[in-house]
């Protein structure tokens, strides 16, 4: 004696998701099931996904951007103090809730902090 499975054939099911998955390659299991419940197939979220992977329907991946190919010119270095500087920015916030900024100022060259300007 062995057990019957009470499920019910998701043959039409598996065929009406394999078209919506055709027409709309981007579209993960999520959004097809929206798009089955709009034409009246009311389907679990977890059976979507089961017939979505058993079909092996699969959303394209971007990519990622392009990187730019050859070699980095070196920065140059600069010999004499006081002739390139950064300016950053760092915020923070006090125990009161009130915001405030403070404007860094660094020589490049040398290790000298030239300046450091406070404001709310």
């Amino acid at each position: 004696m062995r057990y019957r499975s009470c499920r019910a054939n998701s043959g039409d099911l598996r065929s009406h998701l394999r078209e919506l998955a055709q027409q709309r390659r981007r579209f993960d299991y999520r959004r097809l099931r929206i798009l089955l419940r709009r034409d009246g197939i009311m389907i679990n979220l977890t059976k979507a996904q089961q017939l979505y992977r058993e079909e092996w329907q699969t959303v394209r991946r971007w990519k990622g951007r392009r990187r730019a190919v050859g070699a980095r010119a070196p920065a140059p270095v600069l010999a004499l103090p006081n002739q390139h500087r950064s300016l950053d920015f760092v915020h923070d916030q006090l125990v009161t809730g009130r915001q405030f900024r403070v404007l860094n100022i660094v020589d490049d060259v040398t290790p000298e902090f030239l300046r450091a300007v406070v404001d709310m």
